[in-house]
């Protein structure tokens, strides 16, 4: 039998220019592409067979945008947020624990929910320091090699599979960015930070470094270096505010962020 409109073409057979095809969805598979033992909804209703398809890209991309659908979702109804960052090895008889709980309270009592990657050390002792004042205490776990899980003074915490994921919440809730002493993921959050402010993908975005000893060498380095040679300009140096004091770091979150918020709520 000729299918009508197609010379040359039967139902069981094809030519050169029309070859036999077979329809997978949107998909058209032709010549010998065609020819699979079991159909898309079959597969998908067999519970046998192989789990490997788990670990594929395809299905990675759908685990990255539930990532974002969960974090969007948990986090859009967020007051006025600080993110902090520091150190998960900081012990809770160390000061910076100790200051870290006091900016915690102090950023709650100014009104902030504060945001942190929710582990332990510094991001537990500010986590601590919001929740005993009153505040919201949020915390963005990450799946680590070593096990660490959310500390107990998070009020709402998500955990997330991919760090690009997790980064974009830090800096899309949050009106400012305060760093306590800490090491390479602090130091990739901060630098981040401040490229997106720099490049103007956030605006009225304050970037705060607390402790002077702590990151003074740093901030000489940015001056004295990388700006003395031309590879950051004076007014990109000035994004960077490096203090010792709670009261200090309350004002330039809240001088900066309170109207850019308020503009987009």
């Amino acid at each position: 039998m000729v299918v009508e409109g197609w010379p040359g073409l039967s139902r069981n057979g094809g030519d050169d220019e029309h070859p036999r095809e077979k329809q997978r969805g949107p998909v058209v598979l032709r010549r010998e592409r065609r020819y699979e033992p079991t159909t898309t909804d079959q597969r998908l209703l067999d519970s046998r067979g192989p789990s490997d398809w788990v670990h594929t890209d395809p299905w990675r991309v759908l685990r990255i945008q539930a990532e974002f659908v969960e974090g969007f979702g948990a986090l859009a109804e967020l007051p006025r947020a600080v993110t902090v960052f520091g150190s998960a090895r900081t012990p809770r008889n160390h000061p910076e624990y100790a200051t870290g709980r006091a900016l915690g309270a102090a950023l709650a009592d100014a009104g902030f929910a504060v945001i942190t990657g929710g582990g332990p050390g510094t991001m537990e002792a500010v986590n601590r320091g919001a929740s005993e004042a009153g505040g919201l205490s949020v915390g963005l776990g990450i799946e680590l090699p070593f096990e660490q899980g959310l500390n107990p003074w998070v009020d709402l915490g998500i955990n997330f599979r991919y760090f690009f994921a997790r980064k974009t919440m830090f800096i899309k809730y949050a009106q400012a960015f305060v760093c306590l002493p800490g090491g390479f993921g602090t130091l990739d959050e901060l630098f981040e930070a401040l490229t997106l402010v720099q490049t103007k993908k956030v605006t009225k975005f304050p970037v705060v470094l607390f402790g002077e000893d702590y990151w003074g060498g740093l901030y000489s380095w940015l001056a004295d270096t990388v700006t003395a040679q031309g590879k950051l300009g004076e007014a990109e140096l000035a994004l960077v505010h490096v203090t010792d004091e709670i009261d200090e770091v309350v004002r330039l979150v809240g001088a900066s962020s309170y109207q850019a918020w308020q503009d987009t709520h």
